[in-house]
């Protein structure tokens, strides 16, 4: 207990700071004007609150919008939601990315305009296509009925989003805001709270590397150890009469290959220090697949990717289809032992991944394993993965061959929900391009193109 206070009284200091001066900020800023706009909606938003434009007022009240964002502050996550006509100055196609720019915040953003709503998301607070289906769900659940839509859409979006809330104390865009109507002696204060509220982004964005790599270590030590089993049960000398220098070589190599992921697991400070680890394994595994060939007097295998359903299977000898359940069909390299159970009907073995969900695949368990499998599959071309993983967490983030490099850790962007990042945001990490992603045509995305031409993805 005494802990725990003495962390509240380190932490109580600058956010008492922070939200003194907001406050007085606040005070001092002219009252928004009620003829609403872009400005209005942006500046409501980052004080997390809902906003409604007074032309839709009469389709949704103010008591109806306190009562939404007393549950996104209770949620504390970053989400966003405005309801505006479908008019100027809120353009059918820009009216997200205008937003978001305005607003300055990561997260996920969700826009009734006149009689559609839709959603887009920032990838580090929640996949953009996620947030897409959520609100198409919603949207279909309860027709013609804003209130039922939105918190029907809060209320399934608030476990999947991650990072904070604004909460109303925590606008780092409201304050350079403010800070043109206050006098000059608050601008020193003001830059000392936000300077805090960074701070305490930076420690808790580092904070949660530190939780992925511990999470990540036992993943990998597990690898390490499978290979490690390999080379023992290995039967083959070196100095055996019938081995020659072609399978020293290959032997050598794979030994090199282990003590190399351990060495570079050792040396790792972060999840992204972990590609090192399993491109080594991967290497390793292929000159085991060779020397076993030359033992063997057969063909020396082709290089192809490990097994898609468990790296450490080794090198994929087929590719297969396969479906998850309730998702569509994709071509994927196998094993031979999966190719095996493939065709008998039977559930490939797939490698699981500990989450705070509980055990998931790997394709599944979030951003920190993108270095992870980019290390195993990113010799195999840029295209190979997020093509395999389409509709999955990871396949979400590898959109590019930038995905087989290191800052993949970060999605392109160093920001995580609720943080305050301006207009420093790719659009195509907020949900693609909005020029075909707004509210134009009245199509709301749930139709026969939703989820990429019937590619649903299921729970795959």
């Amino acid at each position: 207990m005494r802990t725990l206070a003495r962390r509240r009284s380190r932490g109580a200091g600058p956010l008492a700071l922070v939200a003194a001066v907001l406050g007085l900020l606040l005070l001092l800023a002219p009252t928004a004007s009620a003829a609403g706009g872009l400005d209005d909606a942006a500046a409501a938003l980052k004080q997390g609150r809902v906003y409604v434009d007074p032309a839709m007022e009469s389709r949704f009240g103010q008591s109806q919008a306190d009562a939404l964002t007393a549950k996104i502050r209770k949620a504390d996550k970053p989400i966003f939601i405005a309801v505006v006509p479908a008019a100027d100055p809120y353009g059918a196609t820009t009216v997200f990315t205008d937003l978001r720019t305005k607003t300055g915040i990561t997260g996920t953003y969700g826009i009734w305009s006149g009689d559609q709503f839709k959603a887009r998301s920032d990838k580090s607070a929640l996949p953009s296509v996620n947030a897409e289906r959520i609100a198409g769900a919603s949207f279909r659940s309860h027709p013609g009925d804003i209130d039922a839509v939105l918190n029907d859409f809060v209320d399934t979006a608030a476990p999947q989003v991650k990072g904070h809330g604004v909460n109303g104390d925590s606008d780092s865009g409201g304050v350079s805001t403010a800070a043109i109507v206050v006098p000059l002696a608050l601008l020193a204060l003001a830059g000392t709270g936000v300077f805090l509220l960074f701070r305490r982004a930076k420690r808790r964005k580092e904070e949660q590397r530190l939780a992925d790599l511990a999470q990540l270590r036992q993943v990998v030590d597990e690898d390490i150890t499978a290979f490690g089993e390999e080379l023992d049960r290995l039967d083959f000398s070196p100095g055996a009469a019938d081995a020659d220098d072609t399978q020293r070589a290959d032997y050598a190599h794979a030994l090199d290959s282990y003590e190399r992921a351990k060495r570079s697991m050792d040396e790792a400070k972060g999840p992204e220090d972990v590609k090192p680890v399993t491109e080594a394994l991967e290497d390793g595994r292929f000159s085991l697949a060779t020397l076993a060939a030359r033992r063997e007097k057969r063909s020396l295998p082709e290089r192809r990717p490990p097994c898609f359903f468990d790296p450490r299977h080794g090198p994929s000898v087929r590719d297969a289809d396969w479906a998850p359940a309730g998702g569509a069909a994709r071509t994927v390299p196998v094993c031979q032992a999966d190719a095996a159970r493939l065709a008998a009907g039977q559930d490939p073995d797939i490698r699981t991944v500990p989450t705070e969900h509980g055990p998931q695949p790997y394709w599944n368990a979030g951003p920190a394993y993108a270095p992870w499998a980019g290390g195993y599959f990113g010799g195999f071309g840029g295209g190979l993965l997020p093509g395999l993983l389409v509709g999955t967490m990871l396949g979400s983030m590898m959109s590019g061959p930038a995905y087989a490099a290191a800052p993949m850790m970060d999605a392109g962007s160093s920001f995580e929900g609720g943080d305050y990042s301006g207009a420093d945001f790719s659009s195509e990490d907020f949900g693609g391009g909005f020029d075909s992603g707004g509210f134009d045509g009245g199509d709301f995305g749930g139709g026969g193109d939703f989820g990429g031409g019937g590619d649903f993805g299921g729970g795959f």
